[in-house]
């Protein structure tokens, strides 16, 4: 392990990584508190935001085609585009929140998210909008990453899951508002207004965000910028705990490349590597079916409005999914529940439009689709932010997430091209379902994933004997 930068356990019989310093372990301990919870739900606000602009693009996708006359080919990569700059993001701006702050670049990246989105409104031609799509995805990008880590960093060591599949749930909370407005807006004003609506929207919440949003205690501890005592000590105060003297000790501040090198220290090489290859099977797996489900249905004969339902609906499972995940690793081991996640989204892949002859199976289908595949998406979170230190967390998760964003980049341009090449969509949905089961053996494979859930006993968190 680097000694830059306590990066956390890595066994696989530890609850989380065990905080240094007895402010940090007072909050972990302890029932979360209001501001905690409103944190968390702040955070959530932001990711939904995020999850409409995201998804807006495959909720528009019919009308674009339409009045450009798109070909598949070439609708992959406007579909691709935004999740180029989402992969960018992650990669390349998230791992900065560790070195200025998880509170500045949430805000920062919020504000390019919006003005991407209202400039992309006002897109007259596909290279545009595309480009526009990119730059509105570098904002999400930093935004999905440092969110998770914020949430997960506010939250109690019992609760820290549920912290987690909370804030997630907001994007699909985001991307159903997306496909609702979507139908309303394009039917009445066409489809630039939707960009419009999610633009404003996303500076509103950039505004809410830099009123309301608290910089991050780990971060104040693990890095400790200017007048981190007294900062760290007013939040205290709020949290209920008794303030520090003086802060813990520090032996080093490194950079974002640093941060790099530690995940490839020899005690989190392997996790890091077998982690990086699940997030771009998961993310490859998930954006092919939340980008072309709209346009699958529609291709296996059902009407664009039962296209955009259908998209809508695996959203709606999303929610479900992320809520259901963050109660079960209450009670079961992570990796486990994830496993579980990953094996029965590949399984609802495989026969989800072998039902489209009934419209109410596949609807169904859709939304059990979507509630595992944001399970999934939910537990990677959960595991990342698990396994690593605060000095590390954003580089983590943004690598992982921006390695996934790779996938999911690919995946939308590979199906368009295997359809223009007579693929069915039936195979390609097969497809995706071998590549769950191949990320479901890397999970496998990963060690400090088997972490213990925990329970209050006499006003402290302990761990609790986990059902296998």
């Amino acid at each position: 392990m680097s000694t830059t930068e306590p990066a956390g356990r890595t066994t696989s019989e530890d609850s989380a990584f065990e905080p240094p310093d007895p402010l940090r372990r007072a909050v972990a301990d302890s029932a979360m508190t209001r501001f905690q919870w409103l944190v968390v739900a702040l955070c959530l606000v932001i990711n939904a935001l995020d999850g409409f602009d995201v998804q807006v693009m495959s909720f528009t996708a019919n009308a674009v085609t339409t009045e450009w006359g798109l070909t598949s080919s070439e609708l992959g990569l406007l579909l691709s585009a935004g999740l180029i700059g989402v992969g960018a993001g992650s990669l390349f701006i998230a791992p900065w929140a560790d070195r200025v702050g998880r509170r500045p670049l949430i805000i920062g990246a919020a504000a390019v998210a919006g003005i991407g989105m209202l400039l992309s409104g006002l897109a007259e031609s596909p290279l545009q909008l595309g480009l526009l799509r990119g730059l509105t995805g570098l904002g999400i990008g930093a935004i999905i990453t440092t969110n998770i880590v914020m949430a997960g960093e506010y939250a109690s060591r019992r609760w820290h899951g549920m912290a987690v599949s909370l804030t997630s749930v907001g994007y699909p909370a985001g991307a159903i508002v997306g496909g609702i407005l979507s139908v309303e807006l394009i039917d009445g004003t066409g489809w630039r207004s939707v960009f419009l609506v999610g633009g404003v929207a996303t500076l509103a919440v950039t505004v809410l965000a830099s009123f309301r949003l608290p910089e991050s205690l780990d971060y104040l501890l693990a890095r400790q910028p200017r007048d981190a005592l007294a900062r760290a000590n007013r939040m205290a105060r709020r949290l209920g705990h008794a303030e520090l003297t003086q802060l813990p000790p520090l032996t080093a501040r490194p950079g974002v490349l640093s941060g790099f090198r530690t995940l490839f220290a020899p005690a989190l090489r392997r996790s890091t590597l077998l982690i990086w290859a699940a997030f771009f099977l998961i993310l490859a797996g998930f954006y092919f079916v939340s980008s072309w489900t709209p346009q699958l249905l529609v291709k296996a004969g059902l009407s664009p409005a039962v296209g955009i339902s259908g998209g809508v609906l695996l959203s709606v499972g999303g929610i479900f999914g992320a809520l259901i995940l963050g109660a079960l690793l209450t009670r079961f081991r992570l990796r486990n529940v994830v496993f579980g996640y990953i094996i029965l989204a590949a399984v609802m892949m495989a026969i989800f439009l072998s039902t489209t002859s009934s419209l109410t199976a596949a609807l169904c289908i859709a939304a059990i689709i979507g509630l595992l595949l944001n399970g999934c998406v939910t537990g990677l979170y959960a595991l990342v932010s698990a396994i690593y230190g605060p000095g590390v967390r954003s580089t983590a998760m943004g690598s992982s997430v921006g390695v996934g964003r790779i996938g999911a980049i690919i995946a939308p341009i590979v199906a368009g091209t295997l359809l223009d090449a007579h693929w069915t969509a039936n195979e390609l949905y097969i497809a995706s379902a071998v590549v769950f089961v191949v990320a479901g053996g890397l999970l496998l494979c990963v060690r400090g994933a088997n972490l213990r859930p925990v329970r209050m006993a006499g006003g402290r968190q302990q761990p609790v004997p986990a059902a296998d």
